[in-house]
This record gives structure tokens, C-alpha cells and sequence, in this order.
């Protein structure tokens, strides 16, 4: 009888660890770092039009700490199910001067970004749907500031 209590306890014991490292792992994934692929040319030259892994850290927008060129991850105002992956341009107050045809100079317009949001653009303007088209991002839907390319090997680095 002492046996199996030995190997339940044992087990119990285990079972604890594991819950307990996976717990971790939410956490870490959700609060702290994360990995996510990025694909399509919206991001061309920064990222490749075949795919990336990027590294995405989630605790700079929770303290303010995001600023103009910063590359972020957001949730696609558009398609909540999506994420994207652009460049902040301009930030709360600051003005942006946009094209609304990239081929003429002659049509453009200004505007204020409101207070709560992020304006947000792709580096291949000519491919990117992106602030320019749904307008000023609000704060709450970026999910982190993206740091680091992973994959492929060859173009291992800091992003910035």
C-alpha cells in the first residue's frame, strides 16, 4: 500500500511540475516575448516577401514605450482574426501628410493623428494596406513591438 502512495505522490508531483512550467510558457508567450511569422511584400525591403520569423516583445506599448520607426505587431482593424505587422510613422499629435495616390505628388492631404493612436504604414507603400486606408490605429490594438528576425538564418538580427 505505501508503494502506490509512493508513486501517486510521485505523480502528483510531476503532473505539478508540468502544469506548472506550461503556465510559464502562457504566460511568457502572451506577457513577455513571442515568436510570429510575417509574410506578404507589405513590409519590403525590412522583411522578406517569403516569409520571416520575428521575435515580438509585449511590454513596450504597455508602458509607453513606442515611438516613431518603431516596427510593431497589430491587430488588423479590418479583420480582428489577423495580425499585422507595419511601422509606426507618426504618433499621437504629430502631423501626417499623406498621398492618396502614390504616383502623383499633387494629391495629398494632412491630418492630426487623434489622441489614443498610432498612425501606421508599410515599407512597400505601393503594396501595404495600412493607416492610409482605415485610418489612425487605436493604442489598444497594438500587441508588441517586434525586435528581432529569427528565420531564415541567413538574415538573423535586430530589426529597428
Amino acid at each position: 500500500m505505501r508503494q502506490w502512495r509512493s508513486i501517486a505522490k510521485e505523480a502528483i508531483d510531476r503532473a505539478s511540475i508540468i502544469v506548472k512550467f506550461l503556465c510559464l510558457l502562457h504566460v511568457t508567450d502572451a506577457y513577455v516575448v513571442s515568436s510570429n511569422h510575417v509574410l506578404g511584400p507589405s513590409m519590403l525591403p525590412t522583411l522578406n516577401i517569403t516569409g520571416d520569423v520575428v521575435l515580438v516583445e509585449h511590454l513596450s506599448h504597455r508602458i509607453g514605450k513606442l515611438g516613431s520607426g518603431d516596427l510593431v505587431l497589430v491587430r488588423s482593424p479590418l479583420d480582428p482574426n489577423r495580425t499585422l505587422t507595419k511601422r509606426i510613422v507618426a504618433m499621437e499629435g504629430d502631423r501626417v501628410t499623406l498621398s492618396l495616390d502614390p504616383t502623383r505628388s499633387f494629391s495629398s492631404r494632412s491630418l492630426v493623428v487623434p489622441k489614443g493612436h498610432v498612425w501606421i504604414q508599410g515599407d512597400n507603400l505601393y503594396v501595404s494596406r495600412d493607416s492610409r486606408h482605415f485610418g489612425p490605429l487605436p493604442y489598444g490594438l497594438i500587441e508588441g513591438k517586434v525586435f528581432m528576425r529569427v528565420w531564415p538564418p541567413n538574415s538573423f538580427g535586430l530589426l529597428g
